[in-house]
């Protein structure tokens, strides 16, 4: 069987490449399954500190594959909501609550649900050259993979709806001005620079990290008065772990920290 996702871990950081280059690495049913038997080990491998997700060759996602997708004209209309439901939508949660930090290193067109799940990752770092395009548009869809929730929180109200139903490209720099990803970098700065960010947070107090990711996520839907209770409960939860007591520990001492994540 073909490694349609290719999986490394060093230095607390798992690297998933997704690895259909000659298709622009846009997803079929067995990539989707690879996928997530990584995103298992990386639920359950306490040495696993970060995740990366980028991809091979010339583009990061493509989306969907249409070849796996295709309409008979003379047959019954596909369920295309069953795919959501099977593979998109679990991926998106797993991603949201995986209570470590998750890169997105775009190296090249990120279109449909590539662009959504880029988009999606908790920091994302685009090379110089890379796009976002909500191709859901052009062929009568509606964008999945968490678009829908997402855009509008990244980029406003009046940008998402123009970027979800024209469907034109954005390029890397206008998001970086947009506030919609983190960084932008040149193309050739692009691995280093996503794998040091990567190990940095690898071996930063990954256990409140995981909190601070949940926290913000809540904050999307909670009244003020919710996420107060949230920030107390989570800070009670922070304060009782291990990285906590090693960092104050650290700081009167005046000696680097080693975090454990726990």
């Amino acid at each position: 069987m073909d490694a349609l996702i290719l999986s490394t871990i060093e230095h607390g950081v798992m690297t998933l490449t997704l690895n259909r280059p000659a298709r622009l690495n846009s997803f079929n049913d067995e990539m989707h399954h690879q996928l997530a038997d990584c995103l298992t080990q990386a639920e359950r491998d306490e040495t696993v500190r970060c995740l990366l997700i980028t991809g091979a060759g010339r583009g990061f996602c493509a989306g969907q594959d249409l070849n796996d997708r295709n309409v008979d004209p003379s047959g019954p209309p596909p369920d295309l909501g069953d795919s959501v439901e099977r593979f998109y939508n679990p991926l998106v949660r797993r991603l949201a609550r995986l209570p470590k930090p998750v890169i997105a290193a775009v190296n090249g067109v990120a279109a449909g649900a590539g662009a959504t799940l880029a988009l999606g990752c908790d920091i994302v770092i685009a090379s110089r050259s890379a796009t976002f395009v909500m191709a859901f548009s052009k062929l009568g869809l509606v964008p999945d993979c968490g678009g829908s929730w997402y855009l509008p929180r990244l980029a406003g109200r009046a940008r998402a709806m123009g970027l979800a139903l024209l469907g034109d490209k954005l390029s890397a720099e206008q998001a970086w001005q947009w506030g919609m990803i983190w960084q932008m970098v040149e193309e050739n700065e692009l691995p280093d620079t996503s794998l040091q960010l990567a190990r940095h947070l690898a071996q930063q107090p990954t256990y409140g990290l995981g909190l601070i990711k949940q926290a913000l996520l809540a904050s999307e839907t909670n009244t003020l008065d919710e996420q107060l209770t949230l920030e107390r409960d989570y800070q009670r939860l922070a304060g009782r772990s291990d990285d906590y007591r090693e960092g104050v520990s650290a700081f009167l001492a005046k000696r680097p920290a080693h975090f454990t994540g726990k």
